[in-house]
């Protein structure tokens, strides 16, 4: 049996190509089945599908992005496995992309893109699309899918993964053998105050990982959309109404994005973020603007419906007015190492998707990769994962040798934390000392907090107490990360140190 953590486009996406490859399996998730990151996904996925256009230009441009931290051979399995992704998603599980008035695929062009490759569906709800058509396949596959159940720890043996323990909403625990399983539970975006993030991104499923004894990579680099509302609970403004025409503005009006980079509002994700943080200091704080009123109500309407309803909900009618928008956290680029089939350091764990370091993002993850990501090495992992189940010779029925001790790994610093700990008080340390900007005294700050915290942290008996430690676990691995990383790169800025590597 192979277990699937997570049922966003990685998971999935892997559980469905698993079963195609006759494997018996089983998705857990800790919501309901849809309610993952991908259904939030605006702007579209990125893939070759014109002859026009080329793999070897979407391999460039995303390398480039990278700040050359990304791995080639990562990228090029990212791209040309890319263009067969797109087809089975329209002709074997249905998703219905937009299209334009000759019955072709529609593309948009986004941010460090040299061609527009961003496919898009019902114009800025490509992910719920996606999320709707791999949900039915799963539903009408027969896979069994346990919803409103989480990841607790895996469960290992003479440093193998065979399963995982599970726990119910109530706080019962149950474990799961498995000849293998495949991690996607998404990010950690809840770490931080401010970000795009569902409340399901709380990092247990990397944090379960390194419990585990399973290597991370990468987890100083985490990715701050450049244009999230800055009125009201957060949300999005996809990169694709910068694509169609929409510019910054500071509140003298000045078109502030070609003073940080040549490409204006359509540079890199970390310069553009940046540059909106260094004009909202440079104002008291207040927020950036976004002025699409040149792209004209019609089109925004139609090509952004959900993004108009919203805002017009909210009183804001952005096709006669700017509006206010300002960084959040919205993706981390590290996460647990894998290689190109998505295998980990332990032998019977595989991650896919944002839980997953693959190599293919770098220090900057280019725009609309995300959801490409996913679902490619969704794909590579569960052909993996199949492979080495028909090989593994390994009793999963005996008691493992332990679960991993959910405290052992918190008390390893027992600096004071500087107030009680809640989810709110580490999300405005994370933002303050570890998001746009770092330096050496505030990390080191946030290294002792995260610290303290941990040391006092009670044995998590319930959903929500596994999370908290789940992000604590995720945020001390960002600040040592950051930490070890003295010079600026993508999305690592560190003030106190060299300038910036730029990705460019």
């Amino acid at each position: 049996m192979i277990l699937v953590i997570g049922s966003g486009i990685a998971g999935l996406t892997a559980a469905l190509v698993a079963h195609e490859h006759g494997s018996e399996v089983t998705i857990v998730t800790k919501a309901g089945i849809a309610d993952a990151n991908t259904t939030r996904a605006q702007g579209g996925i990125a893939a070759v599908v014109s002859p026009e256009d080329a793999h070897a230009a979407h391999a460039a441009d995303t390398l480039r992005a990278a700040g050359g931290l990304a791995d080639p051979a990562a990228v090029d399995a990212l791209v040309g496995d890319g263009s067969d992704l797109i087809a089975r998603l329209i002709l074997d599980y249905g998703v219905a992309f937009d299209r334009d008035a000759d019955g072709g695929l529609s593309r948009g062009l986004e941010a460090a893109h040299s061609f527009p490759r961003i496919l898009h569906a019902g114009g800025d709800a490509t992910g719920a699309e996606i999320e709707r058509a791999l949900v039915a396949a799963v539903r009408a596959s027969g896979i069994e899918v346990r919803e409103h159940t989480m990841l607790r720890d895996l469960l290992t043996r003479n440093g193998a993964v065979i399963g995982a323990r599970l726990m119910e909403p109530t706080g019962r625990t149950v474990d799961a053998a498995a000849e293998a399983v495949i991690l996607a539970t998404g990010g950690c975006g809840r770490v931080y105050s401010r970000t795009t993030n569902s409340d399901v991104a709380t990092g247990e499923g990397i944090a379960a990982a390194i419990r585990a004894g399973a290597r991370v990579r990468d987890m100083e680099f985490v990715q701050f959309h450049p244009t999230v509302l800055a009125a009201g609970e957060s949300f999005l403004i996809s990169e694709a109404v910068r694509g169609e025409g929409a510019v910054l503005l500071d509140e003298q009006g000045h078109r502030f994005a070609f003073d940080a980079h040549p490409d204006g509002e359509l540079a890199p994700r970390d310069v553009v973020a940046r540059a909106i943080a260094d004009a909202m200091a440079g104002q008291g704080g207040r927020p950036a603007m976004l002025d699409a009123t040149g792209i004209g109500t019609a089109t925004l309407t139609r090509r952004f419906p959900t993004i108009d309803a919203t805002l017009r909900e909210r009183g804001l009618d952005w096709a006669r007015e700017p509006i206010p928008v300002a960084p959040a956290a919205h993706y981390l680029m590290g996460g647990v190492a894998t290689d190109l089939d998505g295998a980990t350091s332990l032998p019977g764990l595989y991650a896919a998707g944002e839980s997953a370091r693959t190599g293919v993002h770098g220090a900057n993850r280019l725009a609309s990769n995300s959801l490409l990501e996913g679902g490619v090495f969704g794909a590579r992992a569960a052909r993996a994962a199949v492979r080495f189940a028909r090989t593994t010779t390994a009793d999963r029925t005996a008691s493992p040798d332990s679960s991993a001790d959910l405290s052992q790994n918190a008390r390893i610093c027992r600096s004071p934390a500087p107030e009680p700990f809640d989810r709110s008080a580490l999300g405005r340390l994370m933002w303050e000392r570890a998001g746009l900007a770092r330096d050496a005294a505030g990390l080191d700050l946030a290294a002792a907090a995260i610290g303290g915290w941990l040391s006092a942290l009670a044995e998590p008996m319930t959903p929500e107490s596994v999370e908290d430690l789940g992000l604590l676990t995720v945020a001390r691995e960002i600040v040592r990360a950051a930490r070890v990383r003295a010079e600026s790169v993508g999305a690592h800025f560190r003030s106190d140190t060299a300038r910036v590597t730029a990705a460019a």
